[in-house]
């Protein structure tokens, strides 16, 4: 179907789906019965890789029941809206796994797992990639993202692609986080009248619960931890270039990151090493990588690490203060030398020309990558998308605007000096004077801080209303940042992020795996329509 035709089918109708599960309604709805017990529920990718040694399991098998509980909870029931497509061709890809696991044994640990994926992620099958505007509607990439690639080659098998907030949640300054076009609303598996957050919403969500063994987000700044925080599970967003980026709708090639999304450390440690490569296509890309994170995997991984408190990201929530103490606590108990304060010297310094980098960089980047859809989708500069957003409003924008898109279309080329001066400070004051200087200073393995708050209320009125959070140093600088599950307030996940250098990814695993193991607060969603509060 061309593009038009196509375009005026779905509009017509409302907004509606190309493939899989049904898009969730913005409207009200009513709380249905509360899922049961699943019974993948907090299975692990070594657990699965032993049902489907022992033949207890099939790729086919696992297939089908994580389909049937996105079917039955995330498009039906409480209706999470997490995914925002199913692949169409999942049960004979994993026949295929199944046979080759039958006759050649594993290609690696994710053979045969089930994995979702952001849909800002080009795969080449017959799935779209959208970023969740109904812009994109037709836009069925021609080539794999190296990220899909990298899974393909692993023997992981792409269940379906996630909602996330519209445009990598850079269209509106008042954008609602888990919201696009296309998708409608995802919903935090907690508490559903609650905020995912960040641009991989669905991705969070989703594995949060237990419609997938693993799931990839994106992030620019915190577009990984905080959905990894708001919906309690473990996320890495890796150094800038540690994972190929060909492929993925981009914001900024100066802070864009793929990275891996579970429910344990170890998980998303296996997940790192599959993703990591070279993208002979990515600027940032080294040839030299680590290919397995698992040994870093060690309990004692606290025991005389050097933590760095860094203080000024406390102070907007006595409740996540007091989660905090408990957790610095836990690190001391379990041999870690303690640095409080270590603050980040430049911190709040190079916010307004992060903001500039971003604006610059959108247009630039956008443009270079609408040039490799196919003809029929007419979309090939950004001015064509504002002027798509204003002709659709009623589906586009019936909440928020796209002012994001308006600055960014005002800006020049990247070879203006506004742009090439807001670069070099973001680096420096991030990166030498930030957060490499406080580590040296201190002699630190890793800083720690609070990830965010508690889940917000969604509010398609006012949109996101943030309570604090600590991911622009390691996302200016382009450096690791792992969220751990910390706590909970009022029923609400809370995470704790430790980052540090660039291509450090194995000692904060060590770190953050350690602190996993001596806290282990992981909870499943219950699904709650509301708070539980007194």
């Amino acid at each position: 179907m061309r593009r038009r035709d196509f375009l005026q089918a779905t509009l017509t109708a409302g907004v509606a789906m190309m493939a899989g599960p049904g898009m969730g309604s913005d409207k009200s709805k009513q709380f249905v019965e509360q899922p049961g017990p699943f019974e993948l529920d907090e299975v692990t990718v070594g657990e699965l890789a032993e049902r489907l040694r022992s033949g207890k399991e099939t790729v086919r098998s696992i297939a089908e029941k994580y389909i049937g509980r996105i079917e039955s909870v995330d498009q039906g029931g409480v209706k999470v809206n997490s995914v925002i497509e199913m692949n169409p061709d999942a049960l004979a890809i994993a026949d295929e796994l199944q046979k080759e696991l039958k006759e050649k044994g594993p290609r690696g640990p994710l053979h045969g797992v089930p994995v979702l994926i952001k849909d800002n992620i080009d795969t080449a099958d017959r799935m779209h990639t959208t970023a969740g505007s109904m812009a994109l509607a037709a836009n069925i990439a021609k080539n794999d993202s190296f990220v899909a690639a990298q899974l393909r080659k692993s023997g992981a098998l792409i269940l379906g692609k996630t909602n996330l907030s519209e445009w990598a949640n850079f269209r509106s300054t008042h954008s609602t986080s888990g919201w696009s076009g296309r998708g409608r609303q995802t919903h935090n598996p907690y508490v559903l009248d609650r905020n995912p957050c960040g641009s991989s919403s669905g991705s969070g969500a989703a594995v949060s619960a237990n419609f997938c063994a693993l799931a990839i987000g994106t992030e620019t700044d915190g577009s990984i931890v905080c959905p990894s925080s708001n919906n309690g599970v473990v996320g890495i967003k890796p150094t800038v270039g540690l994972i190929g980026r060909t492929g993925i709708i981009p914001i900024s090639h100066s802070q864009d990151t793929a990275g891996p999304m579970g429910r344990t450390v170890r998980d998303v440690a296996i997940f790192l090493g599959v993703l990591a490569g070279y993208d002979a296509n990515d600027a940032s890309a080294k040839k030299t990588f680590v290919s397995d994170y698992t040994p870093f995997l060690d309990e004692n991984g606290l025991k005389g690490a050097r933590i760095g408190i860094a203080r000024k990201f406390f102070g907007f929530s006595d409740s996540v203060d007091k989660l905090m103490a408990e957790a610095i606590e836990a690190m001391k108990k379990a041999g870690a030398i303690i640095i409080d304060p270590a603050d980040i010297p430049t911190m709040g310094k190079f916010d307004d020309s992060e903001q500039t980098v971003l604006l610059y960089e959108f247009k630039t980047d956008l443009e270079k990558y609408l040039a490799t859809m196919d003809p029929s989708v007419d979309m090939r500069t950004l001015k064509q998308l504002i002027d798509f957003n204003e002709a659709h409003k009623d589906v586009e924008m019936p909440y928020f605007a796209q002012e994001l898109f308006l600055q960014a279309q005002a800006k020049g080329p990247l070879t203006e000096k506004a742009y090439l001066d807001a670069v070099k400070k973001n680096r420096r004051l991030a990166r030498k004077e930030g957060i490499d200087a406080i580590m040296d200073k201190e002699k630190l393995d890793a800083i720690v801080a609070p990830t965010g708050g508690p889940a917000w209320t969604t509010d398609l009125i006012n949109g996101d209303h943030f309570g604090g959070g600590s991911s622009s140093p390691a996302a200016v600088a382009g450096y690791p940042d792992i969220s751990v599950p910390a706590g909970f307030v009022k029923g609400l996940p809370v995470g704790i992020s430790f980052f540090g250098r660039a291509y450090s990814e194995g000692t904060l695993i060590k770190i953050a795996y350690a602190f996993e193991q001596a806290t282990r607060v992981r909870q499943t969603p219950k699904f709650l329509p509301t708070a539980p509060l007194p």
